[in-house]
């Protein structure tokens, strides 16, 4: 008998129903044709042990399962249940009226039991747009793919709960979210407050000028001046992720199963720290069946490289595309996927190997030309597409002591979000322009206008420190910022002033 169940294969952060072909008939043998990998392969093993533990049985006759369509590569145990309920079903043990209505995928543990899956928000998105009654799969993954309206989800615990309920017509009860409810319960509660912080209010304010517009940053300092505590609460004010970007942001850290058990939609902005030994292909994202690197999973969030020249220098250049498009592309022989990758990269490192170059207060320091070739291992044009240089120092004793709290990170979220809105505004009518840092030169000469006096002060500031020519851009960038945030039209000598100091490593002269 032929029998016809559906599954999915997740490919980039898209998803392609699969339709599982089971025949059973006279003979022996399994065979399970349709480019499936090692994975799916070893199913039959896990599919017979979890029938014969539950009363069933595995049939001894010629089984074929095919996968179609065949030319796509399938891979991981996520159709164990997919396969089950197709040999039962093809081999007359329940019934398979309704069992072509879903989409069913799970993993099965030898007593029956399911295990979670990867991908299932985009499966249950393909399912609805496909016309499916419902989707079946692990509880755990349940709420996950509730997000989807319009499409019943009923997550299972047991193989013998689907078994009656296509059996016995035994009911399932369907996972119900409220959405809505779900994403704005925890959008008001960072991890990280900067209230928690002592001092260092010139860099607070510098990160507040980088999440307005944004803008990727650069801290430098000695070890210990805060560097890695203030990159960690850059998150908590950046504004709230708009319910399309916490779907998209779901939808990529579902596809490598990084949702947390029982969690339906991610609403807090993703904050990415990898370890300086990553490879090239965990930071972009790739391998045989390519996968999101760091870069898409801190998408609509903060990518943070800490100890920046202890990188590899390839890792470094590889991310100079992504940071330009907001997007990696890769390409296999068979097959192209593209992934989102539009976040904000937080950067910190030592100013020399020993950590205490131009700090007056640290042991004996590098030499210049050490610290010359430490420097060195930053490339220009990585450089070149950091907007904001920021030397962080020490917090002296006095302020580490001080009972007061700084400032809540509530208080800076909001006027961040009133900034953003101003460009909301400013850049409806442009194409992928949503912030400041997005602006290209027509852009800037369109949007940064400067009045003489403003002028006279960059050129000033140009000679006088040197200033490379790429400086010039992000000086107007970051001080239109600047000016968003007074709720100002008009870019000010003031802004212009204080854009001129966050640009230190483009000074002549700053190695001494």
């Amino acid at each position: 008998m032929l029998v016809k169940v559906y599954g999915s294969a997740v490919f980039g952060v898209e998803a392609t129903t699969i339709t599982v072909e089971v025949n059973v008939a006279t003979g022996i043998g399994y065979h399970l044709v349709g480019l499936p990998d090692n994975a799916v392969k070893e199913s039959s093993f896990r599919i017979a042990a979890a029938l014969q533990n539950n009363g069933y049985k595995f049939p001894g006759k010629k089984i074929i399962v095919n996968m179609a369509p065949a030319d796509l590569r399938k891979e991981g145990s996520a159709y164990d249940l997919t396969f089950a309920l197709g040999i039962l079903a093809a081999s007359d043990q329940i019934k398979a009226e309704q069992i072509a209505d879903f989409i069913i995928m799970g993993e099965l543990s030898l007593d029956g039991s399911l295990q979670p899956i990867k991908g299932a928000l985009p499966i249950a998105i393909k399912a609805k747009e496909e016309g499916f009654k419902g989707f079946i799969l692990p509880v755990q993954n349940a709420k996950e793919a509730a997000i989807v309206k319009g499409l019943d989800v009923y997550g299972v615990e047991n193989i013998l709960e689907l078994i009656n309920f296509f059996n016995e017509g035994a009911p399932l009860e369907p996972t119900v979210i409220n959405t809505r409810e779900e994403f704005y319960k925890n959008l008001e509660n960072p991890d990280h407050d900067f209230a928690d912080v002592k001092g260092q209010e010139s860099i607070k304010r510098c990160m507040e000028i980088a999440a307005a517009g944004g803008h990727n940053i650069i801290l430098i300092g000695p070890p210990g001046a805060g560097k890695t505590m203030l990159a960690k609460r850059l998150p908590s004010i950046l504004p709230p992720m708009t319910l399309h970007e916490a779907l998209e942001t779901t939808k990529i850290h579902s596809v490598v199963g990084r949702i947390k058990e029982n969690v339906g939609l991610m609403s807090q902005r993703p904050f990415r720290s990898p370890h300086h030994t990553i490879s090239d292909v965990a930071l972009v994202g790739g391998g045989a069946y390519p996968q999101p690197g760091e870069i898409s999973l801190s998408h609509n969030g903060v990518l943070f490289l800490d100890e920046l020249p202890e990188f590899k220098r390839s890792v470094l250049e590889v991310m100079r595309q992504p940071l330009e498009d907001r997007e990696v592309t890769i390409s296999r022989a068979k097959f192209t996927v593209t992934y989102p990758s539009s976040f904000m990269l937080v950067a910190s490192m030592n100013p020399s190997p020993s950590g205490f170059f131009n700090d007056p207060g640290g042991p004996a320091t590098s030499s210049p030309a050490e610290m010359q070739r430490y420097m060195s291992r930053i490339s220009g044009p990585l450089l070149d597409r950091i907007d904001i240089h920021i030397e962080v120092t020490p917090v002296p004793f006095e302020k580490l002591t001080e009972e007061r709290k700084g400032e809540s990170s509530m208080a800076i979220r909001e006027r961040v979000t009133n900034a953003r809105k101003k460009q909301t505004d400013r850049f409806k009518d442009f194409e992928n322009v949503h912030y400041n840092a997005q602006m290209n030169v027509k852009h800037i000469r369109q949007f940064c206008v400067l009045s003489d006096s403003s002028k006279q002060l960059l050129k000033t500031a140009m000679e006088r420190l040197n200033l490379s020519a790429r400086a010039y851009d992000r000086i107007l960038k970051v001080s239109r910022t600047i000016a968003d945030l007074e709720a100002s039209d008009a870019i000010k000598d003031a802004h212009i002033s204080e854009a001129i100091q966050y640009r230190s490593l483009d000074r002549e002269g700053w190695l001494g």
